[in-house]
Parts: structure tokens; sequence; C-alpha cells
């Protein structure tokens, strides 16, 4: 028994002190950590959307998440640390109110709880997912040579395709190429451009490089 004692209980009895001191003071870290509060912003996350749908809506609100706990962790916590989340699955085409709940609020540490959550709703636009074909209008500045004017101008492609929601596409009937400054040019010349929709929620399938071919043909007499 007295051998047992010594090997098991009192054995590397320095060591099993210090132990144990060291969970008395991490036990007293945490039983008195004050508790503090602190606002996070974070983007609101969609998920299940329904196919062939999408969001219409230009603007998109950041959450801002008020929180609790100890100020221990809280100081840890960053804007990617939780996520604030919507489901839209079962959403049809139309405008829809969500609320903006602490259920919705994903990855909250331990000890951490929500206190507010603004803005409590949110509304989106769903608007059926399209594409259509649209022209490439070219646009050509600059100050010709003397005796020479703006002759052809082609462009290739001609066309492209954009997508987006339906609705927005309804208000597209071109792109238009950067500006291509054909200044000085006499003859005829090719200068590569990007075509630019205008609609931060269309954008172009399969986008490439615009060649604007510009042409300059003489003035006759008397001409300007």
């Amino acid at each position: 028994m007295i051998h047992w004692l010594r090997t098991h209980v009192f054995g590397h009895i320095w060591l099993k002190i210090v132990s144990i001191l060291i969970a008395l003071l991490l036990w007293w870290a945490v039983a008195h950590d004050q508790p503090a509060e602190i606002a996070l912003s974070v983007p609101i996350e969609f998920y299940n959307t329904p196919e062939h749908l999408e969001i219409s809506s230009e603007r998109i609100q950041r959450a801002e998440i008020r929180v609790q706990g100890p100020a221990r962790i809280l100081r840890q916590m960053t804007n990617a640390d939780i996520d604030a989340v919507i489901d839209l699955a079962g959403a049809h085409v139309g405008e829809h109110t969500f609320d903006l709940t602490p259920k919705q609020i994903r990855h909250l540490p331990h000890n951490v709880n929500i206190v507010q959550v603004v803005p409590s709703q949110i509304r989106l636009d769903l608007d059926r997912s399209a594409s259509k074909v649209v022209d490439v209008t070219p646009r050509v500045i600059g100050t010709f040579a003397a005796g020479y004017r703006l002759g052809d101008v082609e462009v290739n492609p001609a066309k492209i395709t954009i997508v987006g929601p339906q609705s927005r596409l309804n208000n597209i009937d071109a792109a238009i190429t950067d500006p291509v400054d054909a200044t000085g040019l006499v003859g005829r010349g090719t200068f590569t451009t990007q075509a630019f929709v205008g609609d931060p929620l269309v954008q172009q399938l399969n986008p490439e490089p615009i060649h604007v071919t510009v042409s300059t043909t003489k003035t006759k007499p008397g001409e300007k």
C-alpha cells in the first residue's frame, strides 16, 4: 500500500501541484472574465436559390450583428467568424420579405449570445434568369489628320450575348465599347477594346475583346 501511494499519489508530486494550480488559474480567469458587447458588420449570404431565378435587387444590405459574451472571446472575433444567411428555397418571381433573426446567424462561438440583428428584415426582388443578344456600338473619338474625316467603322464581334435578370435585360438594347481614340489616323486602323453594358447585374456571356476597325477618308474640297 505504501509503495502504491508513493508511486500513484505522491510520485511527481510537484508536477501535479503545478498542474492543479494552472487549472485553478484558468478556471478563475474564465469565471472572472467580464462580459462585453461588440457589433460586427457581415455580408448576408443566400443559399438554395431556385433554379433559373436570380436576385435582381441591385443593393444588398449588410447585417450588423450585436453580440455579447466574455471579453476575452469577443476581442478575438472578426467579421469573418460568423455568417448571416437566408434560405431562398421555395421562392418565386417577385418581391419577397425575409426575416433576419438570430436563427439566421451561424458559427457563433460558445458562450457568445446575439443581442440584436439589424436590419430585422430585408426585401429582395427575384427574377427569371435570361439571355439576350445585343449589338455592339463602337465609340470613336479623337481628332483626325488634316484633310481626313471618319469613314467606315467595323466591329468584331458585332453582337454579344448578355445574361442576367429578365427585367434588366429588357432595358438594354446595345452594348457600347470603351472610347477608341483614333487621333491622327490616316487610312485604316484596328483597335482592341471592351464592351460595356452599364448594368451591374448584367454580364457578358463568355466575354472577349472587341476589335474596332476605323477607316478614314479624304475630305472633299469645301467639306469640313
